[in-house]
């Protein structure tokens, strides 16, 4: 497993990798970056830094995460909530196709390992809240913010 972690505006992320596609990125504040890339991680690499200059909203990545296979089949519903956009967890569950197993999808929700490229961050509470991310709610405030910045009010 290939591994690298570079700098991004909400602390480090780190990346784990292979020749069957991208298995974790997570990001924390303690970790070093890495002073080499490995080549099978530089698309990836390269692709977060794009999101981070505002300049990618989608991933075209090679995924390969560890779960079961409820979780991975909720973290492809994930993938289909478009840049700019949330849903409630409540929506999640329903176009997942089961209301009823709204617990169940926001726990597979919480175990995202793919930081950023499954975009957990765009599912918010039913009343519009902020709630549950792993990356702290600091971070899904900013990441939100950064596929929905305010729009510059003309002064004339």
């Amino acid at each position: 497993m290939n591994q690298a972690s570079i700098r991004t505006p909400l602390g480090i992320a780190t990346i784990l990798g292979d020749e069957k596609g991208i298995q974790e990125i997570k990001v924390d504040d303690s970790t070093k970056e890495s002073s080499e890339i490995p080549e099978i991680l530089q698309t990836a690499i390269s692709q977060l830094q794009e999101y981070f200059l505002g300049k990618r909203q989608n991933f075209e990545l090679k995924l390969n995460p560890k779960g079961t296979d409820f979780q991975k089949k909720v973290w492809e519903e994930l993938r289909n909530i478009p840049y700019g956009t949330t849903v409630s967890y409540l929506e999640l569950s329903r176009n997942f196709g089961d209301e009823k197993a709204i617990r169940a999808v926001a726990s597979a929700n919480g175990k995202n390992p793919l930081w950023i490229v499954v975009p957990c961050h765009r599912v918010i509470g039913s009343d519009g809240s902020l709630t549950g991310y792993a990356g702290g709610l600091h971070r899904k405030k900013w990441l939100l913010d950064l596929e929905n910045p305010p729009i510059q009010q003309s002064l004339f």
